[in-house]
């Protein structure tokens, strides 16, 4: 089957964020996500943004401002859905959206399905967890290690 009726520079899903503040969270993920913005729509009646589009690495979201008509509402911080980014440094990807104004919500550790994993939560209303794979790790060692974190945890 051909990609043909996917754009360039896109893949089959494409997360579409809802912020308070567009703007200030496209120079939010500028600086802390090391997003690149590709474009943006301004509604010449409003000046919110009606649609922005960036990439962070090889995946391209869209933002809009709020638009409670269309039933485009801003999550509350620390309650919209979650992203997870693989990145070559997990923990200098933690230190730099903290230093931009990400509050952390989990240091940066190595977990037992092999990956190294950060998480923070921005400011406004998105989690992010940064994750590097370490080492590969069968099933067998993966549901062993998943049960004794549940027994651990329960």
């Amino acid at each position: 089957m051909s990609d043909s009726h996917i754009p360039e520079g896109y893949h089959s899903v494409t997360p579409s964020l809802t912020a308070r503040d567009a703007r200030a969270s496209l120079d939010f993920y500028v600086r802390a996500l090391g997003a690149e913005v590709k474009f943006n729509m301004d509604d010449p009646s409003s000046g919110k943004v009606a649609h922005a589009e960036f990439a962070i690495g090889n995946s391209r979201m869209m933002i809009s401002d709020e638009y409670p008509g269309y039933g485009a509402i801003a999550p509350e911080v620390g309650k919209g859905c979650a992203f997870m980014i693989y990145v070559p440094d997990v923990d200098a990807a933690f230190a730099k959206a903290v230093a931009a104004g990400a509050t952390p919500t989990q240091e940066p550790m190595d977990q037992f399905w092999g990956d190294r994993t950060a998480r923070v939560n921005d400011p406004f209303g998105y989690r992010w967890s940064f994750a590097a794979h370490v080492r590969d790790v069968s099933m067998e060692e993966m549901d062993a290690a998943m049960k004794s974190w549940g027994e651990a945890n329960s």
